[in-house]
């Protein structure tokens, strides 16, 4: 025999449904005979299934009448009989609270929230009582559903819980009559129509779905007197019969949600000028430059070798300018093949072409509207998305592929490269007119070995950053070390220096020093990775600095660096006027 929930199906299978939406956590709504009338997430295929040997909580419910909660399952004493846990020795479930569903005295079903994951768990831990609550609330609602003669007053009892309900989750909420009016908004979806708050009338409003859906959600747009809104979310026709009320939209603000996905998505910490490591003259000429540009919206291009650190002086940019609480969003230009980087910088909607997510995909330049996008390795963008970038300087909006749509974007560009971009556009590979819409600041970061003064506090820094992560304790170097870190040419510059630092930490033995021997032997050997030429002239004034660092730039020292270097103190007097050597 059919049960009283099995005869009103559809209808709780619709509350599920927005009992899950709203709460965020799977829900599942068993009748008398065990059998599954609805199920959302987990237990969306497992609906009209019979729980008979499986549902022990919900047996010892239906047999009390008793709310339950298992934060254990699998270890609760009511589980020990489960044949699913004998079989598997686990439980699935890392979380379930139950409620029973009353007609009276008499137990029609039980409803459940169930988590799968420990932040599924959390998520109700830290909000037990609301949840509790509403859960109680919906299955009262669900009980008197089932007698026809109040099934009016049912409906308001749920806008009214709604109402409670819905001002503590972080979307916009309203429910709609017939006509598609407004009859009840949370104070979120106030907030973005821009409605008083205590206002008891509400805009007429149209709402139509544009046809594209972004991370499994439909995109809507919804026009209330002469305001347009691009919203994301989902509609649910839950009420049926002859009641006012016809549906609940429950929604977000496109730019707010690319705000969360931003804070749920940064995993790096925010790079302050503080961060920035040097004691150079050109690294605090640099900082300084930082301040004096960072509250500008123009353009910056950065220049310099790879490993010279040009993400972490933008970085610092974004951090010291009025942009810094909104989204930083970086791209490696080389590290994306050119097949993918127009749909990871532009973003599509579903069906943009073949392989592309079914949900569509925000794009980089729009994730990184009202902040900053840094594009790296500016240098190996293909010319035709060269042209397309050109287009958001000039009409400062952007089209997804596949829409006709103009989405307006107001982003501040760094770029940056190790190549000679004058050289590409001589070649052809590199568009002048954008070169000149990026290089209007220009910001050179010059290599380690011209800033030999930063090695040694670069060097600590590391050594602290290592040692602490890997437990180990640095009582000091052996001074050949130094010497050898000097004299290096470091052309992976302070990335390699990292990478170094990192090798001879994890080389350490108990004693705590620093030799030589736990250098890399490219460095010991003074090998460098690149293989270029250099003039006898650069070689000649390495050879000096590296003796003047060595012996000292006392008088003293230098006829000690002469006598080295096997030339008269007068030769090296003269050398050093020559090559500006201080």
């Amino acid at each position: 025999m059919a049960s009283i929930l099995k005869s009103m199906q559809n209808t709780v299978e619709k509350y599920a449904k927005v009992l899950s939406q709203v709460l965020g956590v799977d829900v599942e709504i068993v009748d008398d005979n065990f059998e599954r009338i609805a199920g959302t997430g987990m237990f969306s295929g497992r609906i009209n299934k019979n729980m008979e040997n499986e549902g022990y909580v919900y047996k010892d419910v239906m047999k009390t009448g008793k709310q339950q909660i298992i934060s254990e399952p699998g270890k609760h004493e009511i589980c020990k009989n489960c044949p699913k846990i004998a079989q598997e020795g686990h439980c699935e479930e890392t979380f379930e609270m139950s409620m029973p569903i009353k007609i009276g005295e008499r137990v029609v079903g039980v409803m459940g929230f169930v988590c799968f994951s420990e932040i599924q768990k959390e998520h109700i831990l830290s909000n037990s009582e609301t949840f509790m609550e509403f859960l109680e609330q919906m299955s009262d609602l669900i009980s008197s559903k089932a007698k026809e003669e109040i099934e009016k007053q049912n409906m308001l009892t749920l806008i009214d819980m709604l109402n409670d309900i819905i001002d503590k989750i972080d979307q916009g909420v309203i429910v709609l009559d017939k006509n598609e009016k407004i009859l009840k908004a949370n104070s979120i979806a106030k907030s973005i129509f821009s409605i008083n708050d205590t206002a008891d009338t509400f805009p007429e409003i149209k709402i139509r779905t544009t046809g594209n859906s972004l991370l499994n959600m439909k995109e809507y747009e919804l026009k209330a007197g002469t305001k347009n809104y691009i919203l994301i979310g989902e509609e649910y026709e839950i009420f049926e019969g002859d009641f006012n009320y016809s549906k609940v939209f429950i929604f977000t603000d496109l730019n707010s949600l690319k705000q969360k996905m931003f804070s749920a998505t940064t995993t790096r910490e925010n790079v302050n000028l503080e961060n920035i490591i040097g004691e150079s003259e050109s690294i605090k000429m640099l900082k300084n430059k930082v301040k004096k540009i960072a509250l500008s919206s123009s353009t910056i291009l950065i220049t310099g070798e790879s490993g010279t650190g040009k993400e972490i002086f933008a970085r610092a940019i974004h951090a010291e300018s009025d942009r810094k609480n909104k989204p930083f969003v970086a791209i490696n230009c080389a590290a994306v093949p050119d097949t993918l980087l127009e749909s990871e910088l532009f973003g599509y909607v579903k069906g943009a072409f073949t392989g592309a997510d079914p949900n569509g995909k925000i794009g980089k330049i729009e994730f990184a509207n009202k902040g900053t996008l840094f594009l790296d390795e500016i240098g190996d963008m293909p010319l035709y998305l060269q042209a397309k970038l050109l287009r958001v300087f000039e009409q400062k909006e952007i089209v997804r592929l596949g829409s006709n749509t103009p989405v307006p974007v107001d982003v501040r560009i760094i770029a940056a490269t190790n190549k000679n971009l004058e050289k590409l556009i001589e070649e052809g590979a590199f568009r002048e007119d954008l070169y000149y819409r990026l290089n209007v600041i220009p910001f050179y970061i010059p290599p380690l070995r011209e800033r030999k003064d930063d090695i040694r506090v670069l060097t600590d820094y590391f050594v602290h950053k290592y040692s602490a992560l890997f437990k180990k304790k640095v009582i000091g170097f052996e001074g050949k070390v130094w010497d050898l870190l000097y004299s290096y040419s470091w052309p992976g510059n302070v990335r390699e220096l990292e990478n170094a630092v990192e090798y001879m930490i994890n080389m350490l033995d108990d004693k705590g020093i620093i030799t030589v021997n736990l250098l890399p032997q490219k460095i010991k050997t003074g090998l460098n990775r690149d293989d270029r030429l250099i003039t006898l002239e650069e070689l000649e004034k390495d050879l000096i600095e590296r003796a003047l660092h060595l012996y000292g730039n006392t008088v003293a020292g230098k006829q000690q660096a002469a006598d080295a270097l096997g030339i008269g103190i007068a030769t090296l007097y003269r050398k050093l006027k020559k090559y500006d050597i201080q």
